[in-house]
C-alpha cells in the first residue's frame, strides 16, 4: 500500500515553503528507504529543526539526505542524527549542523555500520567540545580522511590536533582543513592498509561463491585506543570483522618479504574460518567449571576441528590459514608458545615439532574416529589442559595468562559463540531453596472486583493480585493494593560494572530495587522553612534576577539570523575609507528560556546517620533541609527537577528511592516522602548515577544536571578493593557525559579532594569544610551554575 505524503498534512503545514518543495521532491526515495513508522519518525525530524531557527538550509539539507543514511544504515540511526542535531544546536552554527547532514551520507557509507556511525558522532560531539573551530574544515575533507583513516584511527588524529593546537585557532584551520605537514604526518602514521568498506563486496561474492550460501558481515571499530583493532567475532550468526587490516607479518619484523600476507588475503581467511564455525560448529559446549587454560584449550581444539572439515572441503584453504601463523621456533617460555605451536603443527598436518605435549596433542586428535562431534573438543582440550599444566610446573614456566598466552593467528576469531553462556539464575536457586514463592500478578479492575476470593491476603498467600494503578476504596480511605498485598515496587533493572583491573564492564552485573518512600511528618517540613527564612527571602532576590527575560537580540556576530544594518554600515564606511572592516556584521534574536532538568541524588548510607562535628544535627537531617531549599528555590523558578536517594547492600540490592518525580509537583506529597527518609546500609555509587541517569535521559530539556550529595566515598558490604567503585563511579559519570548529562558532587567529606576530583573531574565538584553550611550552599550552588 503507498504511503501518501497528504496522510502526513498536520506536520507539512508546519515546514516552510521551499522545504515543502524540496520534500515533495524526495518524498519517493524516502518512501523506498523508510518504513511508515520510519517516515514519521523523518517528518518530525524536520519539525524539530525547523523550529531550532537556525535557518531553512539545515531542514532542506536534512530533507534532501536523510533517506541515503536510512538505505545505508537502516531507519533506526534518523533519531540518533536528529537528537545530535539537536544537542548540538547550542554549541555550532546552522551552516556547521548543515554541513554535518550533507555529510552523513558520505560517513554513512564508508562506516557501514549503524554502531560506527553512532560512534562517529561521538567523534563530532568530541571536536565541538574541544576544537569547534576545527568541525567545518574537517567535514569539509571528511572524504580523504574516512578513504585512509578507520573510525578509530579517525579519533586519534582529531585527539592529536586537539592537544597540539589547543589554545591555536590558525593551527586548528590549518590542521583539521589538512593544510599543516603535521595533520598529513599523523594521517600517514594513522593509515591502515585496507579498509572493510572496500573489501566487503568482495567478500561477499567470495564467500557465496566458495561456500554455496550467504553470510551477514558487519565491521568493528575496536583501534580507538591502538592500532590492533578487534579480534574477529560472531554474535547471532553475523560475523564481525576488524574495520581495516594491515598487511599480516606473523613473525614481527623478522618476517620475510615473501611471507608477507596481503591485507585482503587476511580477510578472506578471517571470514573462512568464521564461516566454518558457523557451517561445522554444531552444539554449543557448556564452560561450566573450567578455567583460563582449560577454556584456551578446547577453544583452540574446536579450532583445529573445524578447520580441518573446511580443509576436507576445499584443500586450499590450508594454505592461506597456515601462512598466517608465526613460525614454530625458539626456545618455549610460555604456556601461548606451546599452544600456537600445537594450532600450526595440526593445521600443517606434521609431526616434525619434537616437544612432547605438541606430538602428545597430535596423536590425541589423529585418534578420533571422526571430527562431526564438538564435544571431543571439550574432552581433548581438558586433558592436554592438564597435561600442559603438569608440563609448565615441571619445567619452572609461567603460568597461563589469557592476555599473553591466546592464540596468535591474526586471523582467528575470539570463539564467544562456540560456548553456552551459563548464568546463574538467583529466581530458579531462590526458588530451589524456599520452594514455592509468593506470586505477584496484575489484573484489570474487573478481575480485582468481582474475581478475588480472599478479602485479605496475608503473607502466606500463593498469589497476590495488584493493579497497575492505585484505586482508592471510598470508605476504608485505603488502596486495593494496600488491602491486598504489600505495597508495589518496579521490577528490578540491571547495569554494568566496570572493573578497573580487567579493564572490562562486568554485564548486568548489578541490580538497582526501586522502592516506596514512606511518609512523614510533614511538621519537619514546615520547621525547616521557618528556620532558614533569610536564606529563602535571599534566594526569592536570585530567583527574580534569573528569571527569562524575553527575547533578546544578540549583534556583533559573524554568523547570524539578519544583517545588522547599523554595524553594516561602519563596515562599509571603514572599507571605503580603506581600514580594516570589523566582519561581524550580523545579529540574532534569542529567546531567554530556562530549558533545564536537575535531578538531586542523596547518599542515604548509614554514615548519614552521624552528628556533624560540633552540631547537634546529622547530616540525614542537613541533607533533608538543604534538598527543601532547592526545592523551593526551583519551584519558584519554575525548572523540572526530581529529588532521589540511594543506598545499597551488596551487589544484588541497590536501594532506591523516588521522593518526588520529574512529573509531580512540589507539594505536601513529596515533602512527606523527604520528611519520610531514612538512612542505611552502603553506597554504591556507579548503580545509583547510571539509574539517576536513565531517569534524567528521558527528559525532553536540553540541558540535564545531576547533583549527587555524598558524605563519603563509593563502598559497598561485598567490595574489599576501595579503588573498584571508585572507577566504577568515574566510568558512570564519563557515560553519562557522553549522553549530555552534567554531573556534580557536594561532598561532605573534608578529606574528599583526592578521590571525589577522579571520579566527577576538576571543575565539577564542591568539597564542604563546614557541613552545616548545606542548606545554604546546595541551592546557591544549583542557581550559580545554570544562571
Amino acid at each position: 500500500m503507498a504511503i501518501l505524503l497528504e496522510d502526513h498534512q498536520e506536520l507539512l503545514a508546519d515546514l516552510p515553503h521551499d522545504a515543502q518543495s524540496v520534500l515533495r521532491a524526495c518524498w519517493q526515495e524516502a518512501t523506498r528507504a523508510l518504513s511508515a513508522r520510519g517516515l514519521d519518525n523523518y517528518l518530525r525530524g524536520a519539525l524539530a529543526l525547523q523550529q531550532l531557527g537556525r535557518g531553512e538550509e539545515l531542514v532542506v539539507s536534512y530533507l534532501q539526505h536523510l533517506p541515503a543514511v536510512a538505505r545505508a544504515l537502516g531507519e533506526d540511526t534518523l533519531p540518533d542524527l536528529v537528537n545530535f542535531l539537536l544537542a548540538m544546536a547550542s554549541k555550532t552554527s546552522g551552516q556547521v549542523l548543515t554541513l554535518v547532514v550533507q555529510t552523513a551520507p558520505l560517513a554513512a557509507e564508508r562506516l557501514a555500520d549503524a554502531e560506527l556511525f553512532r560512534q562517529y558522532l561521538q567523534v563530532l560531539s568530541l571536536m565541538l567540545a574541544l576544537v569547534p573551530r576545527g568541525l567545518r574544515p574537517m567535514l569539509e575533507h571528511l572524504d580523504r580522511l574516512l578513504t585512509q583513516l578507520t573510525l578509530g584511527g579517525l579519533r586519534r588524529w582529531v585527539q592529536w590536533g586537539a592537544q597540539a593546537y589547543k589554545t591555536d585557532f590558525e593551527g586548528q584551520q590549518r590542521y583539521f582543513s589538512l593544510q599543516s605537514p603535521d595533520a598529513l604526518a599523523v594521517l600517514q602514521q594513522e593509515r591502515r592498509g585496507t579498509l572493510f568498506v572496500d573489501v566487503q563486496r568482495k567478500l561477499n561474492i567470495y564467500l557465496r561463491a566458495m561456500w554455496g550460501r550467504d553470510f551477514f558481515m558487519r565491521p568493528t571499530a575496536g583501534d580507538f585506543e591502538s592500532r590492533e583493532g578487534l579480534r574477529p567475532f560472531i554474535e547471532r550468526f553475523v560475523i564481525h570483522l576488524a574495520d581495516a587490516y594491515d598487511d599480516a607479518r606473523p613473525d614481527g619484523d623478522a618476517t620475510l618479504p615473501e611471507a608477507v600476507t596481503p591485507a585482503l588475503e587476511v580477510y578472506r581467511a578471517a571470514a573462512n574460518h568464521c564461516a566454518a564455525h558457523l557451517v561445522f560448529g554444531g552444539q554449543a559446549l557448556s564452560e561450566d567449571g573450567l578455567d583460563n587454560l582449560e577454556r584456551a584449550l578446547v577453544e583452540a581444539v574446536e579450532d583445529m576441528r573445524v578447520e580441518h572439515l573446511a580443509c576436507s572441503r576445499f584443500p586450499r584453504m590450508r594454505e592461506g590459514w597456515l601462512a598466517l601463523h608465526p613460525a614454530a621456533s625458539g626456545p618455549v617460555r610460555r604456556a601461548g608458545d606451546l599452544i600456537n605451536r600445537l594450532a600450526r603443527a595440526w593445521l600443517a598436518g606434521a609431526a616434525d615439532d619434537a616437544h612432547p605435549w605438541v606430538q602428545q596433542g597430535l596423536s590425541m586428535v589423529a585418534a578420533w574416529p571422526d571430527f562431526d562431534d564438538p564435544a571431543r573438543s571439550r574432552d581433548t582440550g581438558l586433558a592436554l589442559a592438564a597435561s600442559l599444566r603438569d608440563a609448565l610446573q615441571r619445567d619452572g614456566l609461567p603460568f597461563f595468562v589469557s592476555r599473553l598466552d591466546g592464540q596468535r593467528a591474526v586471523y582467528r576469531d575470539d570463539n564467544r559463540s562456540i560456548w553456552v553462556a551459563g548464568r546463574y539464575d538467583e529466581t530458579v536457586a531462590l526458588a530451589a531453596t524456599w520452594g514455592p514463592r509468593q506470586v505477584r500478578r496484575k489484573v484489570s479492575l474487573m478481575e480485582m472486583v468481582n474475581e478475588v476470593a480472599v478479602e485479605f491476603a496475608g503473607d502466606d498467600a500463593q498469589e497476590i493480585w495488584v493493579l497497575p494503578t492505585e484505586f482508592w476504596l471510598d470508605e476504608e480511605g485505603v488502596t486495593i493494593n494496600s488491602l491486598e498485598g504489600r505495597a508495589p515496587v518496579a521490577d528490578p533493572v540491571h547495569y554494568p560494572e566496570w572493573d578497573y583491573q580487567l579493564q572490562l564492564e562486568r554485564p548486568d552485573w548489578v541490580t538497582v530495587l526501586e522502592r516506596r518512600p514512606a511518609a512523614g511528618d510533614l511538621a519537619l517540613i514546615d520547621q525547616v522553612v521557618a528556620d532558614h527564612k533569610p536564606v529563602i527571602a535571599r534566594l526569592r532576590q536570585l530567583i527574580e534576577a534569573m528569571a527569562p527575560q524575553g527575547v533578546q537580540r544578540i549583534r556583533r556576530l559573524e554568523e547570524g539570523d539578519e544583517i545588522d544594518l547599523e554595524a553594516a554600515v561602519r563596515s562599509y564606511v571603514d572599507l571605503r575609507l580603506g581600514q580594516q572592516p570589523d566582519p561581524r556584521i550580523m545579529m540574532r534574536q534569542q529567546r531567554h528560556v530556562r530549558d533545564v532538568a536537575v535531578m538531586v541524588l542523596l547518599d542515604l548510607s548509614e554514615s548519614a546517620n552521624d552528628t556533624v562535628r560540633g552540631q547537634a544535627q546529622t547530616v540525614l537531617e542537613l541533607s533533608r533541609s538543604a534538598s527543601v531549599l532547592l526545592a523551593e528555590a526551583l519551584h519558584r523558578l519554575g525548572d523540572r527537577f526530581a529529588m532521589h536517594g540511594f543506598s545499597s547492600d551488596g551487589r544484588h540490592d541497590v536501594h532506591y528511592q523516588r521522593f518526588k518525580d520529574f512529573d509531580e509537583t512540589w507539594g505536601d506529597v513529596a515533602k512527606a516522602r523527604l520528611a519520610g527518609m531514612k538512612a542505611a546500609y552502603s553506597t554504591r555509587m556507579g548503580a545509583a548515577l547510571r539509574h539517576a541517569g536513565s531517569w534524567l535521559a528521558r527528559q525532553p530539556q536540553r540541558k540535564k544536571i545531576l547533583f549527587v550529595v555524598t558524605d563519603g566515598e563509593p563502598a559497598d558490604q561485598d567490595v574489599r578493593d576501595p579503588q573498584y567503585l571508585r572507577h566504577d563511579a568515574q566510568r558512570a559519570v564519563q557515560a553519562l557525559q557522553r549522553d549530555g548529562i552534567v554531573s556534580y558532587c557536594l561532598s561532605l567529606d573534608p578529606h574528599a579532594d583526592h578521590y571525589v576530583s577522579r571520579i566527577f573531574g576538576a571543575r565539577h565538584f564542591t568539597v564542604l569544610d563546614r557541613a552545616e553550611r548545606l542548606p545554604e550552599q546546595l541551592p546557591m550552588l544549583y542557581l550559580g551554575l545554570t544562571r
